[in-house]
């Protein structure tokens, strides 16, 4: 496998942004779209006290956060707890991906305050985990790198017993910028892979699929204390089989941690979703994965990358301290 994904995370085809945002042929015609949400996926509108805390400390700070640049449908329960994920890097991204909500075009320049701004939001809202994502900024030597880097360092410096969690763009063709990522140590380290790969000229056409996988691998050849995780929309016409084999993938690439959620399309303009797939087969998802012997597995149809993360990164620990305890006994 490794030697499989060396080869093709040289792919010599151009990975310019590619603005396909309502492809041809995007489902097939034995599976129409299903415009009206089914019940099992339903949430309840934002707007606790707490709610409105979290939502004030990050316009204080003029932040971004990927809960409301993606339009996360868990915003309302993830804000009452005073959990949001930092979207640093600005608001704009470099490529137009089908499924994606967030501004596409030219980014202006980095904010060199913002690492601290964001370690100040932290400390405020008393986080014990903190998530920390960007968009894509393919027009920058290192892809942000060094942004990642300077924005964990803050936060250490700040609050010392926070754990960091990062979900990273693929830094495509950006030689050095995963180890100045890994190098700051993040306790867990995400890249999402978003789809199957048969998916990612309609889906995800700026990246590849094996640079994705061999980033994550990467990662834990570097520094194998870090936690790798990475995850998946399903409901984009996808198959089964694909879902299974990119499980095994993963776990040649030694991930620990794998989301699975539904997709939801943001705007008419956007990948349709073929299939609202049930509660059940999520579960099947979940048991199938965990076969595989992923450490953690997240299949529900509201799962998110950074959904319930601080919970997560406990059961990941335990779990890992689980798996080693026989070797050690």
């Amino acid at each position: 496998m490794a030697v499989v994904l060396d080869l093709l995370k040289n792919d010599p085809r151009p990975a310019a942004p590619v603005r396909l945002r309502h492809p041809e042929k995007a489902h097939r015609p034995d599976q129409p779209v299903q415009a009206r949400k089914p019940d099992w996926i339903r949430v309840k509108a934002p707007g606790s006290p707490a709610y409105a805390e979290t939502r004030a400390i990050v316009r204080e700070h003029g932040l971004v956060t990927v809960c409301e640049e993606a339009g996360c449908p868990n915003i309302g329960e993830c804000w009452e707890k005073r959990h949001a994920t930092f979207m640093i890097m600005g608001d704009t991204c470099t490529r137009a991906c089908a499924f994606c909500n967030v501004r596409t075009g030219l980014p202006g320049a980095l904010d060199a305050d913002e690492p601290e701004k964001i370690a100040d939001s932290v400390a405020k809202l008393g986080l014990h985990h903190v998530v920390i994502t960007s968009v894509d900024r393919d027009d920058l030597a290192d892809g942000g790198a060094e942004h990642f880097a300077r924005t964990i360092a803050a936060i250490r410096r700040r609050s010392p017993q926070t754990t960091v969690e990062i979900l990273t763009p693929d830094f495509l063709r950006k030689d050095g910028a995963l180890e100045t990522v890994v190098a700051a140590k993040p306790d867990v380290f995400n890249h999402n892979l978003e789809t199957v790969p048969g998916n990612y000229l309609t889906v995800r056409p700026g990246a590849r699929y094996f640079h994705s996988v061999r980033l994550l691998q990467r990662v834990k050849e570097l520094e194998p204390t870090i936690f790798t995780k990475s995850g998946i929309m399903v409901g984009l016409g996808e198959e089964r089989n694909a879902v299974v084999q990119l499980m095994d993938d993963l776990r040649s690439a030694d991930v620990d941690f794998l989301t699975i959620g539904q997709y939801l399309q943001p705007t008419k303009k956007h990948h349709e979703v073929v299939r609202f797939i049930p509660p059940d087969e999520f579960k099947g998802y979940e048991t199938t994965a965990y076969a595989k012997g992923f450490l953690l597995v997240s299949a529900t149809p509201l799962t998110r990358s950074s959904h319930h993360a601080g919970e997560d990164f406990a059961r990941l620990k335990a779990a890992r301290l689980a798996r080693l305890a026989p070797a050690q006994a």
